[in-house]
């Protein structure tokens, strides 16, 4: 009637990501809303993956071993069976979850894209994304501010550092005298002057003691002279003795000499302890030696080369740096560029070969060093970047990729596929196998050859001593009582070669270091002891 409708219901609907749905009506009778009801947040979230069910991306790959290679096999193979690796796997991983298909492209010229700074273009995977003949890119492909300014990325699906290939460290050859290492020269140094002034210490003690000054001839009540057993050679014998634990034949009487020999053997027991355990280490362990530690002591020497790979992101990476110690690297590149290599592959042949150092991604030295057992890293982590998966500037399909590489995280699938190339694919794992045994070698003569030297020097030197000795006297003899010093020798030499004969001749020579006063007053004395005897 008069185009008026009356007793009407309206449905009230709300847009939601699935579209508009009914959450109650409005009831013109009754000039309210009715029945209103929101549907719960579960009811209307998107399911992962429904923007990339059942769509097919071309999938850019490079021969960049672990990340993408040819299959090893004689079978003819074509489409995507051709090719394994992580990124492979990867992409696999993340079809399963998100429900897409996918076909690899190989990257021809193995560029992964640098911008020209004169034309502003792009180049390598980043060039076919932005003009769309790819959709996706993966390999270890850096996730940079640069490269973000052209193509999106998703969350890194592997973090990393810059760090430095080199050959591993070469162990110390052994020293012959290997056996003085425990303690460093100041130490030798200080014993050596310990051990003389406390001998003189004795020697000093002993005659200012009264103790110390003994009857030579306890029978005697009433002896002529005393004797002290402290003299200048018996006090370095007894500091001796105790240095090398063997003792003597001398026991301090004095207060003061006892308590010195106290002190003195506290000392050497610490001092030989220590000796003991740290030898030990030493003959075992092998020290090995680097010629760097760090990024800092590289660029500090010139006789080690290093470089990195031509327009790649560790390049860029020194090149943009603000730190003065990167620029200076920077300018070691600049200034060298037949150091830039153009590949990985050749960098590790140039690094086996030569006094090469490489900068390059730690996961990267990982895989090499995993495969070639002459090689290491060296030094910690320069930066902390990703590699993450390559897809046009403002895609659809970041978000949804990104969660899908997250879960992968999480279930430790990431970690799997690491270990998977990384270990135990493609030669991987055999340099780990031989670092594993970590059992004790038996010592060779080149570790301990020194002390035998020490032993036959010591030897033969006391032989040539006695000698001298012996030499000295005869000739003092000779000439005291006027006879010939060639057969006084001979006879003494002949004497030296009867072994049986251990009772000498008693000839009448005054002692060495004894004066003749002395002997005359000893033999006064024995007389008086003979006597009283009988």
């Amino acid at each position: 009637h008069e185009g008026f409708r009356r007793d009407f219901k309206i449905d009230i609907l709300e847009l939601y990501p699935q579209g508009l749905i009914k959450i109650g009506e409005w009831n013109s009778s009754l000039r309210q809303i009715t029945d209103l009801q929101r549907p719960a947040a579960v009811n209307f979230q998107k399911n992962l993956g429904d923007n990339l069910f059942n769509k097919t991306f071309k999938v850019l790959i490079s021969i960049t071993p672990p990340y993408g290679m040819l299959k090893e096999t004689t079978t003819q193979l074509i489409g995507n069976d051709r090719f394994e690796g992580f990124g492979i796997d990867v992409i696999k991983e993340l079809s399963y979850i998100l429900g897409f298909n996918y076909t690899f492209v190989l990257q021809e010229d193995g560029l992964y894209g640098n911008i020209n700074k004169t034309s502003g273009e792009w180049n390598g995977m980043i060039r076919e994304i932005i003009d769309g003949r790819a959709d996706l890119a993966i390999t270890d492909l850096t996730v940079t501010s640069e490269r973000e300014s052209a193509v999106d990325f998703t969350m890194p699906f592997m973090n990393l550092g810059i760090s430095i290939l080199y050959r591993k460290p070469e162990p110390v050859p052994p020293s012959l005298f290997m056996f003085a290492s425990p303690f460093s020269f100041n130490v030798w140094l200080l014993l050596g002057v310990s051990y003389f002034i406390v001998s003189l210490s004795f020697f000093v003690m002993g005659r200012l003691s009264p103790s110390e000054w003994q009857n030579p001839y306890p029978c005697a009540e009433e002896p002529s002279y005393l004797v002290n057993q402290f003299t200048i050679r018996n006090s370095f014998w007894f500091t001796m003795g105790a240095l090398m634990q063997q003792g003597s034949e001398l026991a301090p009487i004095a207060i003061s000499t006892r308590t010195a020999s106290g002190v003195w053997w506290l000392f050497v027991l610490i001092m030989v302890s220590s000796y003991t355990a740290n030898l030990a280490a030493f003959l075992t362990v092998e020290t090995l030696v680097t010629p760097f530690n760090d990024i800092d002591e590289l660029a500090a020497q010139q006789e080690i080369k290093f470089g990195s790979k031509k327009n790649g992101a560790t390049a860029n990476y020194f090149r943009d740096s603000n730190l003065t110690k990167y620029k200076k690297v920077w300018s070691y590149m600049l200034h060298h560029p037949d150091l830039m290599m153009d590949d990985n592959d050749a960098a590790v042949v140039k690094v086996e070969n030569e006094n090469y150092a490489f900068l390059m991604e730690s996961t990267t030295i990982e895989y090499v060093t995993e495969r070639h057992c002459t090689l290491a890293r060296v030094g910690g982590l320069l930066d902390d970047k990703g590699y993450g998966i390559a897809m046009r500037k403002y895609s659809p399909y970041r978000n949804d990729l990104s969660t899908a590489v997250l879960q992968l995280q999480e279930k430790g699938i990431l970690t799997g596929l690491k270990i998977k190339w990384w270990k135990e694919k493609r030669g991987g794992g055999k340099c780990a196998s031989k670092s594993e045994g970590s059992e004790a070698t038996p010592l060779d003569l080149k570790n301990v050859g020194g002390v035998f030297l020490v032993l036959y020097i010591g030897t033969i030197l006391g032989t040539l001593g006695s000698f001298a000795e012996m030499t000295k006297c005869i000739y003092r003899r000779a000439k005291r009582e006027n006879i010939s010093f060639k057969e006084e020798f001979l006879k003494e030499l002949r004497f030296l070669v009867q072994f049986k004969q251990n009772v000498k001749e008693v000839n009448n020579t005054p002692l060495d270091g004894v004066s003749d006063r002395d002997l005359m007053d000893s033999t006064k004395t024995l007389n008086y002891v003979k006597m009283d005897w009988k």
